[in-house]
């Protein structure tokens, strides 16, 4: 607060403690300034009233307070939250946020001191330029690893490692072969299994049609969409089965229906009969049923098994009308699928979610035993009948709901099992039986076969690989059997074609006019594919260690003779970084064929398995090298 002071026409000066409001002549402003002016010194100030001390004080302390106060508050906050505590989640979200603004800062400083990538054209052979990048300071080029992947025909793929929450750590993995080598575990047994067939699930491949219901073999579409039976497919099916069997767990079974100790009850209808009678023949109780037409007189049986998908029943159609049906449920998608086993001429056949399988013409008045995998009849259904955009159906996923019989029959012996392998090999064994040239001793595959280069094969051909692919098959039988001469016999003739020139319907060919060769194809000129020579030695050894007495001794001249000849040949094959498929570079002038890494590593594990029955270092050596191949080897130069 100012105090205000007046002074009077003496020059004297006055206190007031009021406000006061002096107006001034003209006349006497002039006297005042005039009167200051003389007399700047004579002015007396009087002391500051004790009103205006106190009220600077006051002033003073309220601003002590306010700080005073401030500073109390800060303390008071500054306690409370020395007592408070962050979430774990919220402390390592912080933590990495420092550690990732560190890094940021520490990358920033490092750009100061290292260049960053800078793009670059490379020129590929001075034939074609492709984007890279370029890392000056370190004076090194990265190249796409999608331009690798092409060039140098290798795989690749990024993967992850770690617990979780955040840690994984990225890996770059560098193939050059996605194909597995398989050690043998042992001595080759003719009597065991096959290879590392064990392994094969030919029935699930996309080009198998399906499953025959008429013969129980594989229908394929590999060179012709139609479908047809073909040898070489057959036979490996066969084999896979065979070697599932000595590899896997024992089947679970589950017996629905035998007429005598487990009987199902069945659904009836008035209009439909079904009695369990004695069969002299077989000398147990079958079931025989007559209904009349119509889904909804057929006898059947309510079911809930999820496991077990693969049914088998003895069955004898007595009419056309006549099926066996079973209705299987997909408990993902909630869409059941009804399967019918008719006795026509049909291969595969689909009505919305009907899908229908011909038993044959055959089938009528005569008993059948029927081996029915329910998963693959379903999805092969589901495919012809949505070929663009099929389903796939796990495995998991079915459940066998009902079987039902429909029209007029007999069956016994209904089950449903995990598995069934030895049904499956025996029904391939009986087709090679049953179709078997016994002219030529071969089993002809019924459709053209263009081969670049080579003259096409005309329907009819025999392929070396599968004359021993079935050699294998029936030797197998022959032995499980106990003995069993058809096999034998169709084994036997099956030798036949060896010994026959491609020319004339075999599959013989010589090499150089000197060294005699099995060809997988016959052609004209002589193509030498290496892997299906391989697998018809195979065929041989097999017979020659199963067959008795004369029958062994042929195949034995025939695969000794096949043995000397791929010793002399072998080389042949090797390119240095691989394997060639074939020899038509040299029947035809040409550049090599090269081996995909998969038939390379069938080469390499044929190899592995004969060296376990010739002990020439000639074969384990050259496995070994061309195992090496696999994993980015190459022979030295010079």
């Amino acid at each position: 607060m100012s105090e205000f002071l007046f002074v009077d026409a003496n020059g004297n000066a006055n206190a007031s403690n009021d406000f006061i409001t002096h107006t001034l002549t003209s006349q006497q402003q002039e006297q005042r300034e005039a009167t200051t002016s003389r007399k700047p010194q004579n002015i007396k100030f009087q002391r500051e009233p004790l009103v205006f001390f106190i009220m600077r004080l006051n002033l003073k302390a309220v601003l002590m307070l306010l700080i005073v106060a401030v500073m109390v508050i800060t303390l008071g906050i500054y306690m409370r939250c020395a007592a408070f505590s962050f979430s774990p989640d919220f402390v390592r979200q912080l933590g990495g946020r420092r550690q990732t603004a560190e890094a940021l800062t520490s990358s920033a400083a490092g750009q100061d001191q290292l260049s960053p990538l800078q793009d670059i054209e490379c020129a590929i052979n001075q034939e074609y330029s492709i984007h890279c990048k370029r890392d000056e300071n370190a004076n090194e080029v990265y190249v796409p690893f999608s331009f690798l992947r092409q060039y140098f025909d290798v795989s690749g793929a990024v993967t992850t490692s770690g617990t979780g929450g955040g840690n994984e750590a990225a890996k770059f993995n560098w193939m050059h072969s996605n194909a597995k080598v398989n050690l043998p575990k042992g001595k080759y047994d003719p009597r065991g299994v096959f290879m590392y067939f064990e392994n094969y699930n030919v029935e699930v491949r996309d080009r198998v049609k399906c499953i025959s219901a008429a013969e129980g073999v594989p229908v394929s579409t590999q060179w012709e969409k139609r479908g047809y039976f073909y040898p070489t497919q057959i036979a490996q099916f066969a084999l896979a089965h065979y070697s599932k069997n000595l590899t896997e767990a024992t089947p679970r079974i589950h017996v629905l229906e035998d007429a005598d100790g487990n009987q199902m009850d069945w659904t009836t209808p008035k209009t439909s009969n079904m009695t369990r009678i004695w069969h002299p023949k077989f000398n147990t109780s079958i079931v025989q049923f007559e209904t009349t037409i119509g889904y909804e007189s057929a006898i059947s049986i309510q079911l809930n098994q999820t496991q077990d998908l693969v049914l088998s029943v003895d069955l004898l159609l007595v009419t056309n009308s006549s099926t066996l049906m079973v209705t299987v449920l997909n408990r993902d998608t909630k869409h059941s699928y009804t399967l019918h086993y008719i006795a026509a001429e049909l291969l595969l056949s689909v009505q919305e979610s009907n899908i229908y399988y011909g038993l044959g013409s055959g089938a009528l008045n005569k008993w059948r035993h029927i081996t029915r995998d329910l998963h693959i009849d379903v999805q092969k259904g589901i495919v012809m009948g949505d070929k663009r955009s099929p389903l796939k159906v796990r495995r998991s996923d079915l459940e066998v709901l009902s079987v039902a019989f429909l029209g007029i029959g007999f069956y016994d012996n209904v089950t449903l099992s995990t598995s069934d392998h030895l049904a499956h090999f025996y029904d391939a064994a009986e087709w090679f039986v049953h179709n078997q040239d016994t002219k030529t001793g071969g089993w002809s595959n019924p459709v053209r076969r263009n081969l670049n280069g080579f003259a096409e094969l005309r329907p009819g051909w025999i392929s070396a690989m599968g004359q021993g692919h079935a050699i294998s098959v029936l030797a197998r039988a022959y032995w499980h059997s106990g003995g069993d001469m058809r096999y034998l016999k169709a084994a036997s003739l099956g030798l036949q074609p060896y010994r026959i020139y491609s020319r004339d319907g075999g599959v013989l060919a010589q090499f150089m006019e000197k060294y005699y060769w099995y060809e997988e194809y016959p052609t004209t000129p002589a193509s030498f594919v290496l892997n299906g020579f391989i697998y018809s030695l195979l065929g041989l050894y097999d017979l020659n260690s199963t067959a008795p007495g004369k029958i062994a001794r042929e195949a034995g001249k025939l695969f000794t003779q096949g043995m000397y000849s791929l010793k002399k040949m072998l080389l042949l094959y090797d390119t240095g970084s691989g394997t060639s498929y074939d020899l038509r570079h040299l029947s035809l002038g040409v550049a090599p064929n090269l081996a995909r890494w998969d038939y390379h590593a069938t080469h390499v594990n044929q190899l592995l398995l004969l060296a376990t029955i010739d002990s020439d270092p000639l074969i384990a050596q050259t496995a070994e090298r061309w195992k090496g191949y696999m994993f980015g080897k190459r022979a030295k130069h010079n």
